[in-house]
């Protein structure tokens, strides 16, 4: 019961926010007077959507927004089904005004998909990372894209430290053993590492950077980073990371290296077989950021070689994976379908933060600028 008052409370407080200043992409001035067709891409949760009362993120659930949106005169329309020339999605491509998609179940948003929505106006993320949209073309549209910057960010910091150690300590086989009733320690023991005194390098130090080196520090790590942009030097004390502005140079440094930057078309294959081979041998990678930011085939022949000793996340390249992706297979993985940024907890701030929003787009107000992955034509500069 207290959990489902937070969550209320949550989504009324988005209720009372404004902000002034107007702009006029697209006519985008919406006023609370005009019905607008909303629709929603979400993965379905079937017999989960009724466990918890604060399961948001799913199609069943949709966000909690659906009462409010049909109240306010609006069209909202749920759907799971996004693929293929006759999905669901597909036929409200051309009226719709509002697309809203998560990355955990992603509604790929292409030029020609862009092309053929003459009403589109808004498209949002709910949650973090909007490549799943062609930015360059939204942006000559002059659409509008936006995010709820910051919603998962400790969810994926946490993720993130779990998949080090769960690595370091060679702990899926330990736990494949418990349930196929075996018994040898041996098997486990041969790979298993303490995570204090290795070095742990992150490439990209934005929010979620940020907060797993906070996290790391108590463990005594040698800590990296590189980003365009360095820390404050009160970070980096608190931190205690060390900031290397050549990649190249941190990288072979590395007893584990986290991707925590966002897909562009300069990250787009960047781990490839020729940057793979200058890692050390042994390697730990996690990725909790982008899967095509890493060159598949190329993982997976680090992996099977042994330069590359255990790789883990929670991304892929399609989303969902489809059954034969080859990082199904990989020995030493420890990879997941895409949940580090879809907790509870993160579901409640980016459904309250997509609220937000799109209450700010009815009384045509600015959104906070930090959401901003495409405005008047412009990209983000992390996506530039």
């Amino acid at each position: 019961m207290a959990m489902r008052q937070a969550a209320k409370a949550t989504i009324r407080a988005c209720s009372s926010s404004s902000s002034s200043g107007y702009f006029a992409r697209r006519q985008f001035n919406a006023s609370s007077g005009d019905s607008k067709k909303i629709v929603g891409v979400f993965y379905k949760a079937n017999e989960y959507a009724t466990k918890n009362p604060n399961f948001l993120g799913c199609v069943e659930n949709a966000l909690g927004i659906r009462d409010w949106l049909e109240s306010q005169g609006h069209q909202y329309i749920v759907t799971d089904d996004k693929e293929g020339p006759d999905c669901e999605l597909e036929k409200h491509i051309p009226d719709l005004h509002v697309l809203i998609s998560t990355p955990f179940h992603p509604a790929y948003v292409t030029a020609e998909r862009i092309k053929k929505a003459k009403n589109l106006k808004l498209l949002l993320t709910a949650g973090i990372g909007s490549d799943h949209i062609d930015l360059q073309a939204a942006a000559a549209a002059g659409l509008t894209v936006a995010e709820v910057t910051g919603s998962n960010v400790v969810s994926v910091a946490e993720d993130e430290l779990m998949r080090i150690l769960i690595l370091m300590r060679n702990f899926v086989p330990g736990y494949n053993q418990v349930v196929k009733g075996e018994w040898n320690v041996a098997g486990i023991a041969y790979r298993a590492y303490d995570l204090e005194g290795k070095t742990i390098g992150t490439v990209g130090a934005g929010r979620i950077g940020k907060l797993l080196l906070q996290r790391l520090k108590p463990f005594g790590c040698n800590l990296l980073y590189h980003d365009r942009l360095q820390m404050a030097p009160e970070l980096e004390k608190e931190t205690g990371a060390k900031f290397v502005e050549d990649l190249n140079e941190m990288l072979p440094k590395c007893d584990v290296i986290v991707i925590n930057m966002p897909l562009t078309e300069k990250t787009r294959g960047m781990f490839n077989k020729e940057l793979i081979g200058k890692l050390k041998k042994g390697v730990l990678i996690v990725n909790n950021a982008r899967g095509a930011i890493m060159e598949r085939q190329a993982v997976v022949d680090a992996v099977e070689s042994g330069h590359i000793g255990g790789y883990s996340g929670d991304v892929w390249d399609p989303q969902p994976a489809p059954k034969d992706h080859p990082w199904r297979y990989m020995p030493n993985q420890a990879m997941t379908p895409h949940t580090s940024g879809t907790t509870i907890d993160a579901q409640l701030r980016y459904a309250a933060g997509t609220k937000d929003m799109l209450e700010r787009y009815f009384k045509g107000e600015d959104f906070p600028t930090e959401n901003y992955i495409v405005k008047d034509g412009e990209l983000a500069p992390q996506y530039r």
